[in-house]
């Protein structure tokens, strides 16, 4: 045999193994399925039925949301101006933020609690605050805002303020300003 026919041989078994260990991979899922189901594992009616065992239904709190720029040629509003959450619970909220302005800004937002206790059971899971944020002259941006609020937050507090303040980033000139 020669070499060629020989390399010929060896790359058709390669890819004869390399489908076989595919359709091996893709036969597991149903086969996994199935085992825990047997097993009690995994069960497909309860995985609908999961709750939030963490959610405080017995309390509810009134979150109210505020909007400021200092220094910024923008427009910055909650599109909410308050929602009924209870602790525990994940709330959504969209910010829309308008850069006035025909040139380019950069700011970040800082946050602020009221009362100032709260600060420490709001927990963001997604907000804009996290990074800076640069418009382009004229440019309109929704922004969302995803926390929960710790159901271990005082049972004296019953409303949260949370304000966001929009700065200008030093050295905020940015594309469009000369």
């Amino acid at each position: 045999m020669s070499t060629a026919s020989g390399n010929a041989l060896l790359l058709r078994k390669l890819v004869v193994i390399a489908v076989a260990m595919f359709g091996f991979g893709f036969a597991l899922v149903p086969i996994y399925k199935k085992i825990c189901e047997t097993a009690g594992i995994y069960d497909l009616q309860k995985a609908d039925r999961l709750v939030n065992t963490q959610v405080d239904t017995s309390r509810t709190l009134t979150i109210q949301f505020d909007a400021n720029t200092r220094d910024l040629p923008w427009t910055f509003r909650p599109l909410q101006k308050s929602v009924q959450a209870h602790p525990g619970e994940m709330v959504h909220i969209v910010y829309e933020v308008t850069n006035t302005a025909a040139v380019d800004k950069l700011g970040q937002a800082i946050p602020s609690y009221g009362p100032q206790i709260a600060g420490q059971y709001v927990k963001k899971v997604e907000c804009f605050c996290f990074a800076r944020q640069e418009l382009r002259g004229n440019e309109t941006r929704q922004m969302p805002l995803q926390f929960v609020v710790d159901p271990q937050l005082p049972r004296d507090v019953s409303v949260i303020t949370l304000s966001y303040t929009f700065f200008e980033l030093p050295g905020g000139k940015t594309r469009g300003e000369s």
